[in-house]
């Protein structure tokens, strides 16, 4: 089906403003091609509604679907794409706090399996990417996406990234309350957030209903909350401990307490506070230095709490910090298959593979009768046929409640124990049965070099390997190893968050003779649990295709000298470094090419490695001015009221040209007044006292009179409006790039102003 007979086919299936981002983004897309917007506004533009640039010439997954889908005009995937339109990229779509429904994974699966290679991605962030996509089918997926209510906006970027929550929350032993009702409410709250589009780089939150166990990773993350539930005077209150400036890179920081204690009811409105500081505050000009963590570190949490509560003091009231409290109790779960009278729990009766699966894939909900059940995906991949199945099996069991995980796995939740063995064959039965969940098989890693821009050694590669490997002798192994976790990246940027792993890695090389050589540096120690406690220590690297040894040896020193019921974090530190260093000294020396030239590939790739096919990855992209996207938008309205008076809709050109230059005072208005309402009397009102008024707005050779069709335009809005014909549309959609143009002029003046040297 072409674009145009989907949106036809979606009209009114869509929550309005999400269609109207897509519309939008469609029109930057074509400003872009025409040369209309620069390449680095597009860029940023493009990475906020999760369109990502991939490497192509790398990749592990050039085979069936894929090689159909990469339509270079050269046809040589070495060469490359000639243009931007013509490389296949990633989508990243957002799935807060990972809740996803059956419909929502056949559609999905739709879309991997028409424009994308039949396989969805699992992220740590619990997001689906789908990748090999080209720019041009991206308005259409984020349609279908949209008509599920799915959305891929600010998936990338310097902006609000996926936020992510227990998947167990509800159903969790251990939890003080139901983290889901708050974590979507702040997903929400914040989609878009006029605090949220200034930032310097990205800004990641996590939920966790517990301190103890490792479902939320809260002290890893920018932002994140702990619940906190006591009764007073018979009555149950609920509240969070906030923390902030966690964070992994190359420069890991551990999270730092906020606020202790914070009633429910001031979750939203101290978020928006930490955004607004982050966003006056942060750095951006320096993009590694550009994360919450640095500016906490710099100011010290004493100073940074005093700001963030200084700027909640003078916050304006927005009636959605609470009036999502009431729905809360709507988010609580009821199993689709109740329970029957005296049902008895699944038992393996003799079967070693349900047996195994058992112990492994199944966590006893708090709810009595019902267990929650890890869908372990290899690598975080499920293909098209399988996500489909997964959807049917769903339905059958569980209805919606099923999830994504931060390890990359999905789980469904509610399921009955009695169902367990029937529900287990099923998955067998669509190649979903692996055993491996919640075990040291189940290695989590980034796309490294398959896909990533910056992937420096192939972590995809070493995780199937590794994963190969263990599963072979997975329950011959003491159980002291059996629930460790390994965790695999592809450079030191911690995608697969190595250093909170028991045993991690991240990709780097070295040098010998004059040619490169894959290496990994070895991670040990990280605390996984409570909400990621503590991070891992660097030993040393040792060639890629070593790490294996590095595992083997590490796993056995581990259980020969185990103290007792010593943890793996405890074993480490005992040993210390220097013991480490030694354990893997062998490892690290590397004979000649002649001598073993398989040292210098790297795994699933056949080639001698290289660092050139290295890029500039997208991550978060440049840095862009509030007020050089907020035009950029205006432009992008202005261009949607050129074509619709190319169509023939007259009065529909009027009313885009009219929030077009709205938009674009606007975009002035908040250079000055950063809370200024949405509202076009307010803005009109503030353009013309601030810059009309003042000469700011002064367009060199018309003498101010850019500034008059707003205010004309805006008469005729507060007089009822009126008819407009074709001449009359016309005339105003030119004056309104017309008035673009000065606003962009204004900014550069007003700019530059801020920046001359005060007079002593």
């Amino acid at each position: 089906m072409s674009a145009s007979a989907w949106r036809e086919r979606l009209d009114g299936l869509m929550a309005p403003d999400l269609a109207e981002e897509i519309d939008l983004f469609e029109a930057q897309m074509e400003m872009r091609r025409q040369g209309r917007m620069e390449d680095r506004v597009f860029a940023e533009t493009r990475l906020r509604r999760g369109a990502y640039g991939q490497r192509y010439d790398n990749g592990h997954r050039h085979d069936g679907v894929a090689s159909r889908r990469i339509a270079f005009p050269s046809g040589d995937l070495t060469k490359g794409p000639e243009t931007l339109w013509d490389a296949p990229g990633m989508l990243r779509i957002k799935i807060p706090w990972g809740g996803v429904t059956p419909h929502q994974l056949e559609v999905l699966a739709e879309l991997a399996e028409e424009y994308a290679d039949c396989i969805l991605h699992i992220t740590t962030r619990q997001d689906v990417q789908l990748h090999f996509i080209h720019l041009d089918d991206s308005p259409t997926i984020m349609r279908r996406l949209a008509a599920v209510g799915i959305t891929t906006r600010e998936a990338c970027g310097n902006g609000v990234r996926n936020l992510t929550a227990c998947p167990l929350a509800g159903v969790c032993r251990g939890e003080a309350f139901d983290v889901t009702a708050y974590a979507d409410a702040l997903f929400r709250f914040l989609l878009g957030h006029p605090d949220c589009q200034d930032f310097g780089r990205k800004f990641k939150i996590a939920f966790s209903g517990c301190e103890t166990e490792a479902c939320g990773l809260v002290m890893l993350h920018d932002f994140g909350a702990i619940a906190r539930s006591r009764v007073v005077d018979g009555e149950e209150r609920r509240s969070f401990d906030v923390y902030v400036g966690g964070g992994l890179g190359t420069t890991p920081h551990q999270a730092k307490l906020l606020a202790e204690d914070l009633p429910v009811e001031e979750l939203l409105p101290w978020t928006q506070a930490v955004a607004r500081v982050f966003a006056r505050l942060g750095e951006k000009q320096n993009r590694n230095r550009a994360r919450i963590k640095f500016l906490v570190a710099k100011l010290g949490i004493e100073e940074f709490r005093r700001l963030v509560a200084e700027e909640r003091a003078v916050l304006p009231h927005d009636d959605r910090w609470t009036s999502f409290l009431p729905q809360v109790p709507r988010f609580a779960e009821a199993p689709a298959r109740p329970l029957g009278a005296g049902e008895a729990a699944a038992a393996a009766d003799g079967d070693p593979v349900l047996a195994r699966w058992l112990e492994g894939n199944v966590y006893r909900q708090r709810q009595p009768g019902y267990a929650v059940v890890h869908v372990a995906l290899p690598l975080g991949d499920i293909s098209s046929d399988q996500t489909r199945a997964l959807a049917d099996i769903a339905r059958r069991y569980v209805g919606d409640t099923v999830r994504t995980t931060v390890e990359q796995n999905i789980v469904l939740r509610w399921v009955r124990e009695s169902d367990l063995p029937a529900l287990h064959a099923d998955l067998v039965a669509a190649g979903l049965g692996d055993a491996s969940a919640n075990t040291i098989v189940d290695v989590t890693a980034c796309p490294g070099t398959d896909t990533c821009k910056l992937g420096i050694s192939a972590s995809r590669g070493l995780a199937g390997e590794l994963r190969t490997r263990l599963a072979a002798t997975a329950w011959e192994l003491d159980e002291s190893v059996r629930g460790l976790r390994i965790k695999v990246s592809g450079c030191f940027n911690s995608c697969g968050q190595h250093h909170v792993a028991d045993i991690g890695f991240f990709g780097n090389s070295r040098k010998v003779g004059g040619r490169a050589v894959p290496h990994f540096q070895v991670v040990l120690g990280g605390r996984w649990r409570e909400n990621a406690g503590s991070y891992g220590l660097a030993i040393g690297a040792v060639p890629s295709r070593r790490v294996p040894e590095v595992v083997d040896r590490i796993t056995s020193r581990y259980v020969a000298d185990r103290q007792g019921e010593e943890s793996f974090q405890d074993f480490i530190a005992r040993l210390g470094k220097r013991e480490l260093a030694g354990l893997l000294a062998d490892l690290k020396t590397i004979p000649s090419y002649e001598e073993d030239p398989s040292l210098f590939s790297d795994w699933g790739d056949p080639r001698e490695f290289s660092m050139g096919d290295i890029g500039i990855g997208e991550c978060a992209g440049e840095v862009v001015s509030l007020t050089e996207l907020e035009l950029s938008q205006a432009e992008s309205i202005a261009f949607e009221a050129q074509l619709a008076l190319e169509e023939g809709e007259p009065a529909r050109a009027d009313e885009l040209a009219y929030r077009a230059m709205l938009a674009a005072a606007r975009a002035l208005v908040r250079t000055e007044w950063l809370d200024a309402p949405d509202v076009p009397e307010v803005t009109v009102r503030e353009f013309r006292t601030r810059f009309v008024d003042t000469k700011l707005f002064y367009d060199r050779f018309a003498h101010g009179k850019f500034a008059r069709p707003l205010f004309e335009r805006h008469e005729r809005a507060v007089d009822g409006g009126g008819a407009v014909d074709g001449e009359d549309a016309r005339a105003i959609v030119e004056e309104a790039q017309l008035f673009i143009d000065a606003a962009h002029q204004c900014q550069i003046k007003v700019a530059g102003q801020a920046l001359q040297p005060v007079a002593q």
